[in-house]
């Protein structure tokens, strides 16, 4: 049974099934959760939620007889809803706090992976279509000089962050398997996915995983600031570097102008495009100088990019992407990418592969715990050069009866469009899942 409580009245042992008011005042990792420490109960008792929602099914009820409360006794719990503890490790650039130790890391990235993207992809796509009216929106405003609030895209972050929080793969590798020409409207939305997810792995705060999504959905606002004949399909990559510079430092003033974006989004608006080398702009920050989350954001911003194509450059696999950010040496921060190939795996999702057993396959979603080795759909056998019965490996459960071998091309093997390719491949897993 679901009750409201005000949030003065919460105790120990309580199922939260929802947290009201706004995601920007309260401090939690996800919404659903029973309420077991001290520490998580004394952090509700001290943000700005206003009420919570109980399941009396899943924990203790609140009974009033009088002036006097009376808790309930707790049913017995199944399953801990609690977040893993910290290991002995450094501590958070953002945070300060205790980031885990490589064994609790990877039983948390397991945690992360939560549903299977197959069934997930479902619900990322009705996420996508209702973000994709608010980002025109909001990109056609900022073209008419519109100031753009934190709130108007508040619904569109609660979106992909509930998804990522039930698969930390399924948005961003539905958005790179999409066929969509409009760059700016998907690139935003891959950048936010990627940065909630990368924020995810790193053990951000919650309310540093909405705001890394916040900013890489807006960051690159100051676009529809610039003259619309600049622009190809809304793409910016074409453009000179004076021309380059002007959309970060216009979109960082469209921003700061609504009032109420946090630093956080502003800085990456302005910061995004700088370099650990100091080889960026607009301002040529260097190492330190750059804060986190736009280190983060180069690292997204240049991996979507990359497997988007665009400017003269055809799109790279995403495997192939993740080799290029790597021989990027320091120009991006090293310990942001080790996280970011944690996120998205060696083979990220939309990835097409050779198996040993000369077969094609695409990968359609990660092991958490194994990012080397994900879960792939085969289709076409270079054996006999035809189509093979379609079937879905996890090699990390093969026994070692297959494994990937490395990166295919199916345009060079005259098998046709890959973007063609993966929209049906991922379609068909979608469809199996249901």
């Amino acid at each position: 049974m679901l009750k409201r409580v005000d949030t003065n009245d919460i105790q120990l042992g309580m199922f939260i099934h929802k947290l009201e008011g706004s995601w920007f005042k309260h401090p939690f990792w996800k919404s659903r959760f029973l309420l077991e420490d001290k520490r998580t109960l004394d952090s509700l008792l001290d943000s700005d939620v206003p009420s919570v929602i109980i399941d009396t099914s899943k924990g203790r009820d609140v009974l009033r007889k009088g002036p006097e409360l009376v808790v309930a006794k707790a049913p017995p719990a199944t399953a801990s809803g609690g977040r893993p503890a910290f290991g002995q490790a450094r501590r958070s650039p953002i945070t300060g706090d205790r980031l885990p130790s490589e064994t609790v890391r990877r039983a948390a990235l397991m945690q992360a992976g939560g549903s299977g993207a197959g069934r997930e992809f479902g619900e990322a796509r009705k996420a996508v279509a209702r973000a994709g009216k608010v980002i025109n929106r909001v990109f056609l405003e900022a073209r008419l000089g519109k100031v753009v609030a934190a709130s108007d895209v508040e619904p569109v972050i609660e979106d992909i962050y509930a998804s990522v929080q039930r698969n930390l793969y399924a948005f961003n590798g539905l958005l790179r398997c999409q066929q969509d020409s409009e760059y700016v409207y998907r690139h935003s939305l891959a950048v936010s996915a990627l940065m909630i997810a990368l924020a995810r792995t790193m053990r951000l705060t919650p309310l540093d995983m909405r705001e890394a999504g916040m900013a890489g959905l807006l960051m690159d606002i100051g676009v529809g600031q610039l003259p619309a004949e600049a622009l190809v399909d809304g793409d910016y990559r074409g453009l000179s570097p004076d021309m380059l510079h002007r959309h970060v430092l216009l979109g960082h003033a469209l921003l700061k102008a609504a009032g109420d974006m946090p630093d956080q989004v502003l800085r990456v608006c302005l910061r995004h495009h700088e370099r650990i080398d100091g080889s960026g702009y607009p301002q040529g920050l260097v190492g330190d100088d750059i804060d986190v989350l736009s280190r983060m954001a180069a690292v997204c911003d240049l991996y979507d990019n990359l497997v988007s194509g665009g400017a003269g450059e055809p799109a790279m696999d995403p495997a192939e992407a993740i080799r290029t950010l790597d021989a990027m040496g320091p120009t991006i921060d090293r310990e942001v990418l080790r996280y970011f190939v944690d996120t998205v795996g060696v083979y990220p999702i939309g990835a097409f592969v050779q198996l040993r057993s000369e077969r094609l396959a695409m990968v359609v979603d990660e092991d958490p715990t194994d990012n080397a080795r994900p879960t792939v759909r085969v289709f076409h056998s270079l054996r006999t050069g035809g189509p093979v019965r379609p079937d879905t490996i996890v090699l990390s459960q093969c026994y070692g009866e297959d494994e990937i071998v490395g990166s295919a091309d199916p345009a060079a093997l005259g098998l046709g469009d890959a973007a063609g390719l993966r929209e049906r491949l991922l379609r068909a897993v979608e469809q199996a899942a249901r």
